[in-house]
């Protein structure tokens, strides 16, 4: 398995199996209709690259697997994987968090005119709540949900559904309502989806502060 995953990895990084190398396997073997591998392999190396075309390509993969990259691998030291572990956990965790809250929490406090801050952790764990607006003494809490990367809309739903009683009881306690953003990637940037959800917290600011 391992030996397969060093392979695959040079394999993609030194684009030996791209099309300019290999030609349209896929067109082609829909082309061809194979029943049985052995039309297939005999099909492919007669119209579509020759066999030694292929274990030229298999020499050249050799060659890169144990000069370059067994080169790069010699020169990795152990403080190398403790900085990359540490850059990977922290720096760039750190810096995706900052990104998302200089879009879509960046974008509401602009549009809001108001301060959105982190909820603290047991409200996270209590009351199913990301982020939170201060009115008065009163708080509305807010849930920001992808709705790419996989992530698909009737989950979500399905999810609120399930958190539905852990929000009434954060209105129960700090007074104000809990609400949905949804977000996804549009372009280099994170946007607001559900945009309409936006008025819903204007007036529930408005319903705060007349309390």
């Amino acid at each position: 398995m391992a030996k397969e995953w060093i392979l695959n990895s040079a394999m993609n990084r030194f684009q030996l199996n791209f099309k300019r190398n290999v030609g349209p396997t896929s067109e082609s073997i829909r082309k061809c209709s194979p029943k049985t591998l052995d039309e297939w392999r005999e099909y492919y190396f007669k119209n579509v690259k020759t066999k030694e075309h292929i274990e030229e390509l298999g020499k050249k993969l050799y060659v890169k697997i144990t000069e370059v990259i067994q080169s790069e691998v010699a020169e990795v030291t152990e403080q190398d994987c403790i900085d990359y572990m540490m850059q990977l956990v922290i720096d760039r965790t750190f810096d995706g968090y900052m990104t998302e809250i200089q879009t879509i929490y960046g974008q509401l406090q602009k549009i809001l005119g108001v301060q959105i801050q982190p909820a603290p952790d047991e409200w996270d764990r209590l009351f199913n709540v990301d982020f939170f607006i201060k009115v008065g003494e009163k708080y509305i809490g807010l849930q920001i949900k992808p709705v790419n990367s996989g992530i698909q809309l009737p989950e979500i739903f399905k999810e609120y559904s399930l958190q539905a009683e852990t929000h009434k009881k954060f209105t129960e306690v700090f007074g104000g309502k809990v609400f949905y953003l949804f977000s996804a990637k549009v372009g280099d940037k994170k946007e607001i989806q559900n945009i309409e959800v936006i008025e819903d917290i204007k007036q529930e600011i408005i319903r705060l502060k007349a309390l």
